[in-house]
Order: structure tokens, then C-alpha cells, then sequence
């Protein structure tokens, strides 16, 4: 109980290093979310209802890519952006932004995959209409987001939820750098190697009410879908 009593103060005095780890936290996830919902959306669509002949070939590949551990996402950015990468010269290694990077490369086939059936069960309900008033290209991907708009949402906020959750490859990009690459996920593990629970504590209860919240959002949105 008193590691409980000591996290929920350490939450209620909005301890510095708490705070920092936070903002660091949101700086990232809703930045690579937002990027991964951008790239991965139209993608989805166009998988969801355009048919061409290596189409499933994609949508394999990005099943794969679905599946892809984080680990070896960070292995794959840290060899990038380390200084034999070929990408050194933009110095993105224990950086903020070259673990958005690291997150988009997860987020983004979940994004994918996630939008693909949806649009693919949409699509035929919508095609009298597309045919009738006589639209495609980008007109009919941006009618087929304006019936997607609940589901696009949810999927952002899973997107986020995933972000916020992630360990493995933020920490081998940033390296886990107190008061500059430091997140919830690798603080919390920092926090309970060096015996100091209360502080990892008080993230993990934050982790979760973050995640309780974006949880309820998304299944009220579902609901009115």
C-alpha cells in the first residue's frame, strides 16, 4: 500500500521528471500515430476497393508486416541511423524524432490492415453512388473516408494506444535518455531495475488510465458506427 500511496502522490505533486517523461511521451506517440494515419490511410482504401493484379501480394507483405517484432524494427532503424548507416547524416540515433521513425515503420501495416476489410465490406454498399455521380481518383477515396469517418477514428486511436504501449524499438533508437528520449514504456522498466517502484508505479497507473480513456473512446465510437 505504500508504494500505491507514494505513486499517487508523486501523480498529485506533478513530480518534474514524471512530467518530462510525459511530454516526451505524447510528443512522440501522437506524432507518429498521426503520420502513420496519414501514410497508412490512403493505402488501405485503395486495398479495400481497387482491384489490380498484385494487389493480395501487397496485402501479404503487409500482414507480414503487421507481425514484424519491434525489436527488430529498432534493429533495422538503429543500423540506419548509426554512424556505418546510411542514414548517419541526419543524426536521427537517441533522437525523439528518429523514434517516431522507428514508430511509424510499426504503426503504419496496422493502419493498413486495419482499413483494408472495413473498406473492402464498404465498398459495394457505396458503388451505386460512386458509379451514379461519376467520380474517382482522389474524389472517391475522400467519399469513401467520409463513410469511413468512425472507423478512422477508432483506428487512431488504437494507432495512439499502440504507440503509447510500445517498448522495443523506442528503446533501441533513443536510448532511454533521461530529460530527452525518455517514454513511459522504458522508464518504466529504467524505474523498477533501479529499485525505484513508486516512480514506476506512478507511470504505470498513467500508462493505463491513458489507455482506459482511449479505450472508451474508441468503443463509443464503434457503437455509433
Amino acid at each position: 500500500m505504500k508504494i500505491w500511496a507514494e505513486a499517487f502522490n508523486l501523480i498529485l505533486n506533478m513530480d518534474r521528471t514524471l512530467m518530462d517523461i510525459l511530454s516526451v511521451t505524447f510528443r512522440m506517440a501522437i506524432s507518429s500515430s498521426i503520420i502513420s494515419l496519414i501514410i497508412g490511410l490512403p493505402i488501405g482504401i485503395i486495398y479495400g476497393y481497387k482491384n489490380f493484379k498484385i494487389r493480395n501480394f501487397f496485402i501479404i507483405i503487409n500482414r507480414t508486416l503487421m507481425g514484424m517484432p519491434p525489436v527488430v524494427c529498432g534493429l533495422l532503424c538503429y543500423l540506419m541511423f548509426s554512424g556505418v548507416g546510411p542514414l548517419r547524416h541526419l543524426r536521427l540515433l537517441y533522437t525523439v524524432e528518429g523514434m517516431v521513425i522507428a514508430q511509424v515503420l510499426l504503426i503504419t501495416p496496422i493502419v493498413i490492415g486495419t482499413m483494408e476489410p472495413f473498406v473492402r465490406k464498404l465498398y459495394p454498399e457505396v458503388k451505386d453512388t460512386i458509379d451514379g455521380i461519376h467520380i474517382s481518383g482522389i474524389k472517391k477515396i475522400m467519399l469513401l473516408i467520409n463513410e469511413s469517418k468512425y472507423e478512422i477514428v477508432s483506428v487512431y486511436l488504437f494507432a495512439l494506444s499502440r504507440a503509447l504501449a510500445e517498448v522495443g524499438a523506442v528503446s533501441m533508437v533513443g536510448g532511454a535518455i533521461i530529460f530527452k528520449t525518455n517514454v513511459m514504456t522504458t522508464a518504466i522498466m529504467n524505474y523498477t531495475n533501479m529499485g525505484d517502484f513508486n516512480k514506476a508505479m506512478a507511470l504505470g497507473i498513467i500508462l493505463m488510465l491513458v489507455s482506459l480513456v482511449v479505450n472508451i473512446f474508441a468503443n463509443i465510437l464503434q457503437q455509433n458506427s
